[in-house]
């Protein structure tokens, strides 16, 4: 496993359109994420430590940000065929069994991954209601093996901070976690 960090926010850059199919066999795209308040856009993978290690604190979290008005959408861009339990299959199985409040959606092309300079999974994209990105940090100090629940919610406040004034928070620290598993061209 590499572990890589996110780059700093660069705040205000658009919210990147896509049209991905999500484990409920819809097809979605950025407007039909959005929330009244935002959006958070989530790089993650079924089979990366750092995800893992967040899953069920992000399902609580995702959830609390709606009644914000902020909607949550998670990417899946991982080479599905040197990484299966990546696949779509499984991407079903974990959406059902920690029951995701969020689409769950498969970048097969790697495209939208590309696109908006994703690095690793997690890593964490946060928009306002004018979909202009105003986090790029992570989701708080877990780690793999940290399995305590006492972090500071680093994303939930910041995502909140969205929600209340349009603005993430100047301070942030870069997520870190797996390398996007890349198919070779």
């Amino acid at each position: 496993m590499v572990r890589l960090e996110t780059p700093v926010c660069d705040f205000g850059t658009p919210a990147i359109d896509f049209t991905l199919t999500g484990v409920d066999r819809q097809v979605w795209s950025l407007e039909k994420c959005r929330g009244e308040r935002g959006l958070l856009v989530m790089f993650i993978s079924n089979h990366c430590p750092y995800v893992q290690a967040i899953r069920n604190k992000l399902v609580h979290d995702t959830r609390e940000l709606r009644t914000l008005g902020i909607n949550s959408v998670a990417i899946m861009p991982n080479d599905t065929v040197n990484y299966p339990e990546d696949s779509f299959a499984n991407m079903v199985k974990v959406a059902h069994e920690f029951d995701f409040p969020f689409p769950y959606l498969l970048d097969e092309s790697q495209a939208v991954a590309r696109a908006y300079g994703a690095v690793c999974t997690p890593d964490f994209f946060g928009y306002n209601a004018d979909l202009e990105l105003q986090y790029r940090g992570r989701f708080d100090a877990s780690g793999p093996k940290s399995g305590g629940d006492s972090q500071a919610r680093e994303l939930f406040e910041a995502m909140k901070q969205v929600a209340e004034t349009g603005h993430g928070p100047q301070q942030q620290v870069p997520s870190m976690g797996c390398s996007i598993k890349w198919r070779e061209e």
